[in-house]
């Protein structure tokens, strides 16, 4: 372990949230809303936050807003969050982000999971390795969705650039989970259950310290609750909160995630905290869809 990276390994071995990007009726960014919502998540407890993370529709993003929504999250976030900043795209542009993102003081990026169609292994560890050298002084954090990497790669990342500390897991395989952190080093990393509340039991049971939520915007408490239960080893306690919000997570999790995003949102939409709008290809909810989200937000007596 780097005793450099310390501050930023502590971070990730939390909830780490992973905020929506609210629009405004014209569809632009809400700034307010979205300084308020992020306000919420930290007086809530949460103390990790991921801009431009998948649940805040980063690849809908333009690269000015997701310049924006960096900005707006460093401000916030003050000394009061981690900022784990999401970078991506093509290798310039994923560069010019995390420049971006230290420039402002984040301690932190997370690398989404490349989408080129064509990806070697070889080739993952020279995009991770270009990324994690142009800025050496923040904690690097690989997205990892690929179920055919082996952790051998990983560790090779790390050996090349030891700023790579921890690592965002999203293969749902809590099996493949526990084998790849052991072929590329369990106690090398911190790892990140990346499928959120319904994986994190299971992920905890095989290595994870902490978990990614999108959950965690609507009813932070809850979220809270599971890591506590799951940090103290109180399996059952933590799967009475899985209990709690299983049907939420499979609204999100259904055609293939098709409503990830949009279940998020309609539950904030209902609590009267943002607007509903997703952007293509993400879609509205019907009207049986919002009804259901909207019994379910208020159940948890937020």
């Amino acid at each position: 372990m780097t005793a450099t990276f310390e501050t930023q390994r502590a971070a990730l071995a939390e909830v780490v949230a992973i905020p929506v990007t609210p629009f405004a009726e014209d569809g632009t960014i809400d700034r307010d809303a979205h300084r308020a919502l992020l306000r919420r998540l930290i007086d809530g407890g949460v103390r990790t936050l991921t801009p431009n993370g998948n649940t805040g529709e980063f690849y809908a993003l333009t690269p000015e807003e997701r310049r924006t929504i960096t900005e707006l999250t460093v401000e916030e976030a003050v000394d009061r969050a981690a900022v784990l900043v999401g970078v991506g795209h093509d290798l310039p542009t994923a560069v010019a982000s995390a420049r971006h993102a230290r420039s402002l003081g984040a301690p932190m990026v997370m690398v989404h999971q490349p989408v080129h169609p064509y990806v070697s292994e070889g080739g993952w560890v020279d995009y991770h390795r270009a990324i994690a050298e142009s800025v050496p002084e923040l904690g690097v954090v690989p997205y990892i969705r690929n179920p055919v990497l082996a952790g051998s790669r990983l560790a090779e990342l790390a050996d090349a650039c030891p700023n790579v500390v921890g690592v965002k897991y999203a293969v749902p395989d809590a099996a493949r989970f526990a084998s790849f952190a052991r072929d590329a080093g369990l106690d090398r990393f911190v790892w990140v259950a990346g499928l959120a509340e319904p994986y994190a039991p299971s992920y905890f049971s095989a290595g994870a310290t902490g978990f990614t939520s999108g959950l965690v915007n609507v009813a932070p408490a809850v979220s809270l609750n599971m890591i506590e239960a799951l940090r103290s080893g109180d399996y059952p306690a933590a799967m009475k909160v899985w209990e709690r919000i299983r049907r939420f997570e499979e609204l999100r999790a259904a055609d293939a995630s098709a409503n990830n995003v949009t279940v998020v949102k309609e539950a904030l939409s209902s609590l009267g905290l943002c607007r509903r709008d997703v952007r293509p290809p993400s879609r509205p909810l019907t009207a049986n869809e919002r009804s259901e989200v909207a019994a379910i937000a208020a159940g948890w007596s937020l």
